[in-house]
């Protein structure tokens, strides 16, 4: 009987698992490979909903739980270098007692970065998907190219970031462009009928109502305080129901999570706050909603399936590919209250009528397993050679 081949896929947040669950899937369903599970980050901390209990009611058995975050220092620079040293050394003990064959990785926070370190120095090959993209207003951008270029195989969402990966020497050979597995669990998931989701959320979606999702903006010129009071001050104006969802552990997270559960408590009438919602409710609250507010990529990603108006907040997301759903804007009162009366206009959602999503076809879980499972692993795996431009051509690409 042949060895299965031992992936390792790492997770440590919500909105990550949510992209990686259709892979998981895919991985466990063949009989040639074995799905190694490890948690971190957010899914260990209780003040994050301990979202690794949802892991198990989905069916998947973690293999190593690596907790990394302290809950009194959480969002500082302090607590966010403390928990990479963490994670480096929980990531380093958990390779050697798993042993993978291949460590797959999503994008660009530092957990993630952690979990890299540890596997290049074990020579252990990483598999990165969402490479290339940018987060310009958070430190993830440095993160995200760095696991870019300790990884030896490469799943970008789009060709644009597939071209940029390639800037940064790595072979097209190893480049693959299949779209984002966030797609896939779009077309897969049944989503709940709006009374039921009400039911669950404890909470009427009545017209207009909008989703927000704001995470600090740690490389921006406005402090998180004026970040959030300039967010809910907007939306006073704007008169809106809202559902939450907590921002991402990072720097001055918590800041923005007080200040919300401040406004939602003075609003309870028309305004409520989850820290973990489930890949089910989120989606089906996408589905329902008038339109987004916030600076999150699900903005960029997933909103487009539904045709959902987004307001992108800030520099977060910067420099990212964006289908015409997104209107970018200032993180200042006006220019949300702007945008997002624009983004309820009759005419704006009438454009978005025919808007079909650039990230993907619904099939990038299957494609992405098929080369987890075919690539030849050998010493070139460990010892990558830096690609220049003018010795490729772009056009080679999967």
């Amino acid at each position: 009987m042949a060895k299965k081949r031992k992936i390792c896929v790492v997770t440590g947040s919500r909105a990550e698992y949510g992209i990686l669950f259709c892979l998981l899937g895919k991985i466990i369903q063949d009989k040639d490979l074995k799905l190694q599970l490890v948690v971190t980050g957010a899914h260990l901390a209780k003040e994050y909903g301990l979202t690794y209990k949802q892991i198990e009611k989905d069916g998947f058995r973690i293999d190593a739980r690596i907790p990394i975050i302290d809950p009194k220092n959480s969002d500082t620079e302090l607590g966010i270098n403390k928990a990479i040293a963490r994670g480096i050394l929980g990531f380093a003990q958990a390779y050697k007692k798993i042993r993978p064959d291949i460590v797959v990785l999503l994008g660009d926070r530092y957990e993630i970065f952690a979990a890299a370190i540890a596997a290049y120095v074990a020579r252990i090959p990483i598999a990165h998907i969402h490479g290339g993209e940018t987060t310009a207003g958070a430190i993830d951008e440095g993160f995200r190219h760095s696991i870019t270029k300790m990884s030896y195989i490469h799943f970008p969402s789009i060709r644009q970031y597939a071209k940029r990966i390639i800037r940064m020497g790595e072979s097209p050979d190893r480049v693959f462009v299949f779209g984002s597995p966030a797609i896939d669990c779009i077309k897969k998931v049944k989503l709940l009928p709006k009374r039921q989701l009400e039911k669950e959320l404890g909470f009427l979606l009545d017209n207009p109502f909008a989703v927000v999702t704001y995470h600090p903006e740690t490389l921006g010129g406005i402090d998180c305080f004026s970040q959030a009071k300039n967010l809910l001050k907007a939306l006073d104006i704007l008169n809106l129901r809202v559902v939450f969802t907590y921002p991402g552990a990072d720097i001055g997270s918590s800041i923005i999570y007080r200040e919300i559960v401040r406004y939602t408590k003075r609003n309870s009438h028309k305004a409520k706050v989850f820290n973990s919602l489930g890949q089910v409710r989120y989606l089906s609250l996408l589905r329902y909603a008038d339109l987004m507010i916030g600076n999150s990529s699900s903005g960029i990603h997933e909103a487009p399936s539904f045709k959902l108006p987004v307001v992108n907040i800030g520099n977060r997301q910067k420099d990212r590919y964006k289908a015409i759903n997104v209107i970018d804007c200032a993180c200042s009162v006006e220019s949300i209250v702007k945008a997002a009366k624009v983004s309820l206009n009759k005419k704006f959602k009438k454009k978005l009528i025919n808007l079909k999503n650039s990230f993907g076809d619904g099939k990038a879980s299957n494609r992405i397993k098929k080369i987890l499972k075919l690539v030849k692993i050998n010493t070139e795996l460990s010892a990558k050679h830096f690609y220049d431009d003018k010795w490729i051509k772009a056009t080679n690409l999967k």
